[in-house]
């Protein structure tokens, strides 16, 4: 097989991973552990996030025409890519977890649900709680004014009879 087949069976591999992904996120894992990246693999994993490292350039192929385009302004260096498929926010929430414990992980920029976010967008995306916690406020937002009102109620009908 051809050099150039062969680089292109990787960059169809990545399009494939981008297929359907909403949100993606570059990273600099230089510095990480062979402990600390074996973690964050594992939690990445188990939240439904694929983890991968490829060539910059068979990245910049992959993302050509795309609405992750934006993105390949960022591929310098070693670049480690997370793609969220689900929950748009598990990959920046969980390496963001880990950027605050190990300064040596950077984040680059990442697009999410189509808009682009550079670093500092991207962290604060990831500091963001997950969907399910943010519902559970909600709801006991909408409880608490309710469970006074029917108390209230309850007093007055009381004090009538």
């Amino acid at each position: 097989m051809a050099k150039v087949e062969q680089k292109q069976v990787v960059v169809n591999q990545i399009k494939e991973k981008l297929n359907g992904a909403s949100s993606v996120l570059l990273v600099d894992y230089r510095g990480l552990t062979v402990e600390q990246d074996t973690k964050l693999r594992k939690d990445l994993r188990e939240a439904g996030v694929e983890y991968r490292v490829f060539k910059n350039t068979m990245v910049n192929f992959a993302i050509e025409g795309t609405e992750f385009a934006e993105i390949s302004k960022d591929l310098e260096g070693p670049t480690a890519i997370a793609i969220s498929y689900a929950d748009a926010t598990a990959g920046p929430r969980i390496l963001a977890k880990v950027a605050k414990d190990n300064e040596k992980l950077e984040f680059k920029s990442g697009v999410v649900e189509g808009t682009y976010y550079d670093a500092k967008g991207m962290m604060a995306i990831g500091n963001i709680a997950p969907r399910e916690e943010l519902l559970g406020r909600l709801l006991g937002s909408f409880k608490s004014p309710m469970a006074s009102f029917a108390r209230v109620i309850k007093q007055v009908a009381e004090k009538e009879a």
